[in-house]
């Protein structure tokens, strides 16, 4: 597995998210501030329209693109909420202590890492700009030491690759953007990879599949958990199954059993991104 791999999917999926938001900014521009924007796609959409007769398709498409503005605001806006809420929760439930010691073991000691008084073994990563690895005490007390050392350079993978930020923008585009069905592939799919990129990163810091393979089985067997309302990325929460069978068999194991992008969903749109494309060049002709 390269990380090659997941840039490219993450890259692509902000690509074709920018281009078309992009151009629904310029529109709303134009509708709201009453200026003519040359070359607008979306304004070429509603001449194309006229010109075949569906000049009152224009109206739902003045729906999708504000419809597609206002929920991306929401979606942040709800985002930004729920993390406020997050970190004042954290403070009531930190163990100062226990989360001076890891940082001093394993964060040299800039505060990266909080302990949480917490009797349910959990470990993820939260947080867009500076992202902190969470863990609580019922997973200091349900794994070994060096299950418990590989679980943390699993979280300091998704830490320095700030993976809940980039997951968070993929399941955003995935929303907004529900009328290409491969953005959804995108967002599972780099879900699967940068977990199996992170138990990639702590066998190699390990030497061993052992300690990884047994914290994954132990987080198995107590099952899914609740998930919160907030953006972040589980040590347990994701594809577990895939990633046991990756290290068990990582040649043929796991990837056959990834999120496969289906010939139906791939040609609508391959279709549709084309339409948009014959539109713009329309535009500049």
């Amino acid at each position: 597995m390269s990380k090659r791999h997941s840039s490219f999917i993450f890259v692509m999926s902000l690509a074709i998210t920018s281009i078309i938001l992009l151009q629904m900014g310029l529109y709303a521009t134009s509708m709201v501030a009453g200026c003519d924007m040359k070359f607008n796609l979306i304004s070429v959409c509603h001449s194309w329209l006229k010109t075949i007769g569906l000049s009152s398709m224009k109206y739902i498409l003045d729906g999708l693109v504000f419809f597609t503005l206002s929920f991306s605001l929401w979606k942040i806006g709800a985002q930004w909420f729920q993390m406020s809420k997050m970190k004042r929760r954290l403070q009531q439930y930190k163990e100062s202590k226990l989360s001076k010691e890891f940082n001093e073991q394993y964060g040299n000691e800039k505060d990266e890492i909080v302990v949480l008084s917490h009797p349910v073994p959990m470990a993820f990563t939260v947080g867009f700009i500076q992202p902190k690895i969470i863990i609580t005490t019922g997973l200091i007390h349900f794994l070994d030491r060096e299950e418990l050392n590989a679980v943390m350079a699993h979280e300091m993978y998704h830490k320095e690759n700030r993976d809940p930020l980039k997951v968070f923008i993929l399941s955003l585009s995935s929303s907004i953007m529900w009328y290409l069905p491969i953005q959804k592939w995108f967002h599972e799919h780099y879900k699967v990879i940068t977990e199996v990129l992170a138990d990639e990163f702590a066998i190699r810091q390990q030497g061993t599949t052992v300690n990884l393979g047994s914290a994954l089985l132990k987080m198995l067997k107590l099952g899914q958990h609740e998930k919160m309302p907030f953006t972040y990325v589980s040590f347990s929460a994701t594809s577990v199954n895939y990633r046991i069978a990756y290290i068990l068999n990582p040649v043929n194991g796991g990837e056959s059993k990834f999120p496969k992008l289906s010939y139906k969903n791939l040609t609508i749109s391959i279709l549709i991104f084309c339409f948009i494309c014959s539109l713009f060049i329309y535009a500049l002709a």
